[in-house]
């Protein structure tokens, strides 16, 4: 009974979290004046300076302003759980959650292309049937024009690995992407340009049914 109660105190501020981002996808980070702080640390810690440019060639013009797309979570792919066998109660069984807590990122424009700098802080929390070790977590990141027909500009899938310490109830977990580079379209176009990042199961098990490469042939 303890351990049910010790996890509903647990997971109420995910709950809490999930509802915030229920409707539609919400930019992660925007929580009042503590979370801009941590997001300054977050940003100059792993990323630097948001939103930079770089001119290529020496003399060469400024570049025009470059507004990095926002970061959101993907709607429906905001957490991830994973459960042991069934004990007779679906919180009983459940070995860890999963939610995402902070995002940042930054730009570059390189000649015809612009790279994003992208990284991501989530949390694990550990259930009643949570085991200390190691995990792996499924996420995707990805580039999206958004408009009357979205299309996917660049997308790409991670195996987070996590160790879960001995006694410890929940960990906090990183993911950087540092080379996100596509081609820099127009400033309208650009303006339309989301990066998504969620939780992505099923790109996990697609993961798993990927032929595995052919050995190379020696030389000689």
């Amino acid at each position: 009974m303890a351990a049910a109660v010790g996890l509903a105190v647990l997971l109420s501020g995910c709950s809490s979290y999930d509802a915030l981002l229920g409707s539609k996808p919400s930019p992660a980070g925007a929580t009042g004046s503590s979370s801009s702080s941590f997001s300054d640390r977050f940003n100059n810690l792993l990323l630097g300076t948001p939103s930079t440019t770089v001119a290529e060639g020496a003399g060469a013009p400024p570049p025009p302003e470059l507004d990095c797309p926002t970061v959101e979570i993907r709607q429906g792919a905001s957490t991830f759980a994973q459960s042991a066998q069934e004990s007779g109660s679906n919180a009983l069984s459940l070995r860890f959650q999963a939610s995402f807590v902070k995002t940042a990122r930054e730009c570059a424009l390189r000649g015809a292309n612009v790279t994003m700098k992208v990284g991501i802080q989530g949390r694990v929390i550990v259930g009643p049937a949570g085991i200390s070790g190691p995990v792996t977590l499924p996420m995707r990141l990805a580039v999206v024009k958004e408009g009357l027909e979205p299309k996917t500009i660049w997308t790409r899938f991670y195996s987070v690995p996590v160790t879960m310490p001995p006694g410890q109830p929940n960990v906090l977990f990183t993911q950087i992407e540092e080379d996100l580079t596509v081609p820099m379209p127009s400033s309208k176009d650009f303006d339309q340009y989301v990066i998504y990042v969620g939780f992505d199961p099923e790109g996990a098990a697609m993961e798993k049914k990927k032929p595995a490469r052919p050995p190379s042939k020696p030389n000689r």
